[in-house]
């Protein structure tokens, strides 16, 4: 899994640098300050060309936020970014064919109309920061900031991902596929397609595996008898992993991951469900011996390809940003103590000042977990 999506994991986190250190608060507040019709569709549009890796995926959608976008738009582009990006879309139809891949973009759109109708209303308390708040880019921006954020972002997120590619490994090989069918009760008709579809995000957050690296799993899930909508619900929920919701919790707090991943399951749930009664009115559900239950690598040597371009990309970002260590500090950017995370000072979620030196956090958990640590 981790070769699967290494270069997705680089290119998303480089991407989210660039972003961070080069994009404009102002033009990203103009274009996704909003959760209008027209700027979701935009954000949608921005996240199917954007990396396909959760975790890339979600750190974008916090520099977006931190630079002035509507968190409902963050939220779609990420949504986006997982669900209708090329890359997935060519492996759901390598081990699962075109019924599963065209269901994906079906289902993505849908999720993302219904995201944007509900998202708004559970999390009012999200608002746009005022973009006459912000302060302007005075300092010259250059490639050292953006590869401190790439390397402040995956410091932060360094324990999740190693625990996540490890249980989705452990998962994926030492459980059998029969195990997995078991935790489901097998059903008929709408009693058992609600059942399926509510447990998928449920076993998608509790097997770690996110990303394109739930395809494969989803697809032997499919063959050892959970439903479409079920499997679709399961595929969509790559952003529901434990990982991730540690994840979201220290970027926006407890109270607004709590709400957010309630709405993640019940949308990805409902949106399965949907998916699956559309495809059955138009006659276009797959069968299981559409396809095999064995994956087929033969696009390996495009991923080697990929991989080996993302690790000499990862290399190059790692030297500069020591050679920008040894530069005057900047004025506009500031490290997080506790997780390493390069800060935006003028868009910082907290700041705590100890002995007369004010620091810079991602999150208030970060600054809380420093001032525990100071009172010792």
């Amino acid at each position: 899994m981790l070769y699967d999506t290494f270069w997705a994991l680089v290119l998303g986190f480089t991407t989210s640098g660039l972003i961070q250190a080069f994009g404009s608060r102002r033009a990203i507040a103009q274009r996704f300050g909003s959760h209008t019709p027209r700027t979701i569709v935009r954000a949608s549009i921005w996240g199917a060309l954007s990396s396909s890796c959760s975790y890339a995926a979600s750190a974008i959608a916090k520099s977006l936020y931190d630079k002035g976008s509507d968190f409902t738009t963050a939220i779609v582009f990420m949504v986006a970014s997982t669900n209708l990006v090329v890359d997935l879309g060519l492996v759901l139809w390598t081990l699962m064919g075109w019924r599963f891949a065209a269901a994906e973009v079906v289902g993505g759109i849908l999720m993302i109309t219904l995201l944007a109708l509900v998202l708004p209303r559970v999390l009012r308390t999200m608002m746009t920061r005022p973009v006459a708040l912000v302060a302007p880019d005075d300092e010259p921006t250059t490639l050292y900031d953006a590869a401190a954020f790439t390397l402040g972002d995956l410091t932060m997120v360094r324990s999740e991902l190693i625990i996540g590619f490890l249980v989705a490994g452990a998962c994926a090989e030492l459980i059998p596929a029969q195990a997995w069918r078991d935790l489901f009760l097998v059903h008929h008709g709408m009693v058992g397609a609600l059942e399926n579809v509510v447990s998928g995000p449920v076993l998608a957050a509790l097997s770690f595996v996110c990303s394109v690296g739930n395809i494969p799993l989803a697809n032997a899930l499919w063959h050892q008898g959970l439903s479409f909508g079920g499997t679709l619900s399961f595929i969509y929920a790559d952003l529901l992993t434990i990982p991730l919701m540690a994840i979201y919790a220290s970027y926006y707090g407890p109270r607004v991951t709590r709400r957010l991943v309630l709405t993640f399951w019940f949308v990805m749930s409902l949106t399965g469900l949907l998916t699956q009664a559309l495809f059955d009115a138009l006659h276009l559900s797959p069968h299981r011996s559409d396809h095999v239950a064995a994956p087929n690598f033969h696009l390996s040597a495009v991923t080697t390809t990929l991989n080996v371009i993302a690790l000499v990309a990862l290399a190059g970002v790692v030297v500069v940003a020591r050679r920008g260590r040894r530069r005057t500090p900047s004025a506009r950017y500031a490290t997080d103590p506790i997780c390493g995370m390069n800060v935006t000072i003028a868009t910082a979620s907290a700041t705590a000042a100890v002995d007369g030196v004010t620091y810079y956090f991602c999150a208030p958990g970060c600054r809380d977990a420093f001032l525990r640590k100071s009172a010792h």
